[in-house]
C-alpha cells in the first residue's frame, strides 16, 4: 500500500509549461503602450529638452509714435499763482475756503480782527462831519464879513464912515476868508484820513486776486498772520493758489536738440498720473536762456483741451511731433516687434507663451508703426510671444526665457 501511494505521487509538469505563454502577450502589450506613451510625451514637448528663448511683450502704441522728432521730461506748473497774505499783522478771525476750493477775484476768503480799526474808521467818520460842519459855518461867516465890507467900503466912499471902521470890516472880511480855507483844508484831511481808515480795514479783509483754485491752506482760524512771518506762531501766506486755466508743462530739452523744437509746433502730453490718456498740446515758448549746469533749455508746453484732471506738479512727458496728429490717430493700437511674426503660405502666426509651453497662435497684422507693426486680432496687449523664433520650434514645445 505504501508502494502505491508513493507511485501516484508525481508533479504535473504540463500545468506550469503552458502558464508564461499566456502572460507575454499582456507584456507586450503593455511595453507598446508605454512605448507610445513616451513617444506622445516626447513629441507633445513634455520629455523634450527647453528651447531657451526671447519673449518680447505684445504692447499698445499710439500712431503719434511714428511721427515723434524727441522726447522730454517734466512737470505740470501752473502759470499763474500765489501765495495769499495780509498786508497788515493781525489775528485770523475767519478762513472760508479750504484745498480745492474755487475762489474768484476780489473774493473775500479770510478776515482778520478789526476791531481797532474799525473804531478808527468811527472816528474819522465823526471828524470829517465836524470839518464840514466847520466849513459851514466858515462859509456863513464869509458870506456874512463880505456883505459887511461892500457896505463899508460903499459908505467910506461917501464919507458916512470913518476909516477906522472901513479897515475893521476889511480885516472881518479876509479873516472871514481865511477861516473857510482852513475848514476845507480840514475837511480834506479828514477826508483822507477816513479813506485811510477804510484803507486800514480793507486790509484787514484777504481777497483772491485772480480767478483760481486754493491748493493749500497755511493758516486757520486763531494764527497770528503777518506779511514777515518771523514769530514762532505767526504765518504768512494764508493760503496758495493757482490759476487751472494757466497751467502748462515745462520740459527740459537738450542743447543739442532744441534746434528741432519751435513755437506752435504740435505736441502730445502724457501724464505719470494718467497713463491711460493723451492730451494734445503745443509749444507755448522757448525760453531763451540755458541751465548751464545741465546743458538744458526750458521749453513750455500748453495743453489744447482743459481737463479737471490734470493738476499742478504731475509728471509729465511731452512728445514733439513733426506734425499734427488726426482724429484717427488718437486711440491706441495694439503692436508687437515685427521680429516674432511669422509668415508661411501667406499666413502669419506668432508662438504665444503660456507658462513653460509655445502655443502656435495665428494673427492678422496691419500698417507699420514705428518699429513695430499693429495687430489686428490674435493676440492683445500684455501677451507674451517668441522673439525670432527658430525654425525648428513647434506648437506645445517646453520652453524656457533667456535672461539676456
Amino acid at each position: 500500500m505504501a508502494n502505491e501511494d508513493l507511485s501516484q505521487l508525481k508533479i504535473d509538469k504540463s500545468v506550469s509549461a503552458h502558464r508564461p505563454f499566456r502572460k507575454k502577450p499582456f507584456v507586450y502589450w503593455l511595453m507598446a503602450l508605454f512605448i507610445l506613451f513616451m513617444a506622445i510625451l516626447y513629441f507633445t514637448g513634455v520629455l523634450s529638452p527647453a528651447i531657451e528663448v526671447e519673449i518680447v511683450n505684445v504692447t499698445q502704441v499710439y500712431p503719434s509714435q511714428a511721427f515723434t522728432l524727441l522726447d522730454a521730461s517734466g512737470y505740470v506748473v501752473a502759470q499763474r499763482k500765489a501765495s495769499v497774505a495780509s498786508k497788515v499783522t493781525g489775528l485770523l478771525v475767519s478762513l472760508t475756503v479750504e484745498e480745492g476750493s474755487m475762489v474768484k477775484k476780489g473774493e473775500v476768503i479770510a478776515r482778520l480782527e478789526s476791531d481797532d480799526v474799525s473804531a478808527a474808521r468811527d472816528q474819522a467818520e465823526a471828524n470829517l462831519k465836524a470839518s464840514r460842519y466847520n466849513l459851514d459855518q466858515a462859509k456863513a461867516e464869509l458870506n456874512d464879513a463880505t456883505l459887511s465890507f461892500k457896505r463899508s467900503e460903499d459908505l467910506v466912499s461917501r464919507g458916512f464912515v470913518s476909516r477906522a471902521e472901513y479897515d475893521s470890516s476889511e480885516a472881518r472880511y479876509k479873516k472871514a476868508i481865511a477861516a473857510v480855507e482852513a475848514a476845507e483844508a480840514a475837511v480834506k484831511a479828514s477826508t483822507a484820513a477816513l479813506k485811510g481808515a477804510n484803507v486800514a480795514i480793507e486790509y484787514t479783509l484777504i481777497r483772491a486776486p485772480f480767478d483760481a483754485v486754493v491748493l493749500t491752506k497755511n493758516a486757520d482760524v486763531g494764527d497770528i498772520v503777518t506779511p514777515i512771518g518771523a514769530a514762532a506762531n505767526a504765518q504768512a501766506a494764508v493760503v496758495s493758489i493757482a490759476d487751472m486755466s494757466s497751467l502748462q508743462v515745462e520740459v527740459d530739452v537738450s542743447e543739442s536738440n532744441i534746434h528741432q523744437v519751435y513755437v506752435g509746433q504740435p505736441c502730445e502730453i502724457q501724464l505719470d498720473a494718467l497713463p491711460e490718456s493723451r492730451f494734445r498740446g503745443e509749444v507755448h515758448m522757448v525760453v531763451p536762456t540755458a541751465d548751464r549746469t545741465k546743458a538744458t533749455v526750458m521749453v513750455k508746453i500748453r495743453f489744447i483741451d482743459k481737463d479737471n484732471r490734470i493738476l499742478p506738479e504731475m509728471s509729465a512727458k511731452a512728445a514733439f511731433l513733426s506734425r499734427e496728429v488726426k482724429s484717427d490717430e488718437e486711440k491706441p493700437r495694439t503692436a508687437l516687434n515685427p521680429a516674432a511674426v511669422i509668415t508661411r503660405d501667406g499666413k502669419q502666426f506668432v508662438f504665444l507663451i503660456k507658462e513653460n509651453h509655445v502655443a502656435k497662435t495665428p494673427i492678422a497684422t496691419g500698417t507699420k508703426l514705428g518699429d513695430m507693426i499693429e495687430v489686428l486680432q490674435g493676440v492683445k496687449a500684455g501677451d507674451r510671444v517668441v522673439l525670432k523664433p527658430l525654425n525648428k520650434m513647434r506648437d506645445g514645445l517646453r520652453i524656457k526665457v533667456s535672461e539676456k
